[in-house]
């Protein structure tokens, strides 16, 4: 007789962030994390994973209370019309692929497809800085050996984000690859602002261009599929995007289109695990590139590697990094220990079961909360 499920919770945790930090998607300082994990038990096993609040999920658990953790398509087709109603619930599929790793005894890389549990990186900057400021941490991270890093652009006046990029190119010389984010893909709750029109999306994927920029991403709104792909074919720089399209036929319609070079969609802010390998698998068969967006903690992080170990060749990988205000000890303080890149610029997964980790519940314990939402600075 299989385990069956027979536990169910989600914890809220904030850490304080002093000094704080300043994202470049928000004119406001970030002074808090906030993480929320969901646990799931089945007898002595127990998976996890990390993500959105889960803020509707409350009064739900019995969809999931007793039945086979292994059934996954079951509970992937209840997760998604429970995010019709609520949000984004993929951390409970994480947490349940999580389990199944525990009760195989596999990590869950090789339970997906067991590719390599080797993973190329990339330094994911993500704080607004002047540009002789951006510049020197560029160098720094050339330093440390990651092969390429991602600057994302903030000002109402883009000509200075480009002599950013500008800057970050002259320190670094031609042989780091340079990532550039538009951000006009989605907005703040606060930010009505409108996304670029299609000539200023191409008149800055020209000047990328000839800054030797590797990858623009979201230049224009995550629904103009067929901007995106005009985009595409007059631009001389790849395209990328889709990181938070809820809707998995979104992407199918960018890949109708042949909106974009390199995919993005997060395994917890997109498509849950699952879906996640079925679009790489899609992506890749078309010629493109899987590299999906893993902006969060390192929860978050490790399902998108674990994924891609699996299933992706991508030249390299997301990794938040931006020291001294973003780095792993922040990022993944739910974490027993931070994620590091094992050399320079790659990350070994090991080969512990599920997402290899084992969280600390009473070490956490001093900062867990009683909901997962903000809190106005």
């Amino acid at each position: 007789m299989p385990e069956l499920i027979d536990g169910l919770e989600i914890r809220h945790y904030r850490l304080p962030l002093d000094p704080p930090f300043l994202a470049s998607w928000d004119p406001n300082p970030r002074r808090t994390f906030t993480n929320t994990v969901v646990r799931v038990r089945a007898g002595d096993y127990e998976g996890v994973g990390s993500g959105d609040a889960m803020l509707g999920f409350p009064g739900h658990e019995h969809l999931f209370i007793g039945q086979d953790p292994f059934q996954i398509e079951r509970h992937v087709r209840v997760l998604d019309n429970l995010q019709f109603h609520y949000g984004r619930m993929w951390p409970l599929e994480v947490a349940l692929w999580d389990l199944m790793g525990q009760m195989t005894g596999q990590p869950l890389w090789k339970l997906l497809g067991g590719r390599s549990p080797r993973v190329p990186l990339y330094a994911s900057c993500g704080e607004r800085k002047p540009a002789a400021e951006r510049a020197e941490s560029a160098r720094v991270l050339q330093a440390a050996g990651f092969p390429a890093l991602k600057l994302r652009f903030h000002d109402a006046d883009v000509r200075r984000d480009l002599a950013v990029v500008a800057a970050t190119r002259a320190a670094v010389g031609p042989d780091m690859h340079i990532l550039v984010d538009a951000n006009q893909g989605w907005r703040m709750p606060w930010d009505a602002a409108p996304p670029w029109d299609f000539k200023t999306a191409l008149w800055v994927a020209d000047a990328l261009a000839e800054l030797g920029v590797f990858w623009l991403e979201e230049p224009l709104h995550r629904h103009d599929y067929a901007g995106l792909a005009e985009l595409r074919r007059r631009a001389r720089v790849r395209l990328a995007g889709g990181e938070g399209n809820r809707e998995f036929s979104e992407l199918g319609q960018y890949l109708q289109h042949g909106s974009f070079d390199v995919y993005q969609p997060d395994v917890v802010w997109s498509t849950g695990i699952l879906r996640a390998r079925q679009i790489a698998q899609a992506v890749q068969a078309a010629g493109a590139i899987y590299s999906p967006h893993t902006w969060g903690d390192g929860l978050v992080l490790l399902a998108n590697l674990h994924v891609c170990a699996a299933v992706s060749t991508a030249p390299f990988i997301e990794f938040p990094f931006d020291p001294p205000t973003w780095t792993p000890e922040r990022r993944d303080f739910i974490l027993p220990q931070p994620l590091f890149p094992s050399g320079p610029g790659f990350i070994d997964l090991s080969e512990a079961p599920g997402l290899g980790v084992r969280i600390a519940w009473e070490a956490l314990e001093p900062l867990r909360i009683e909901t997962g939402t903000l809190k106005a600075n």
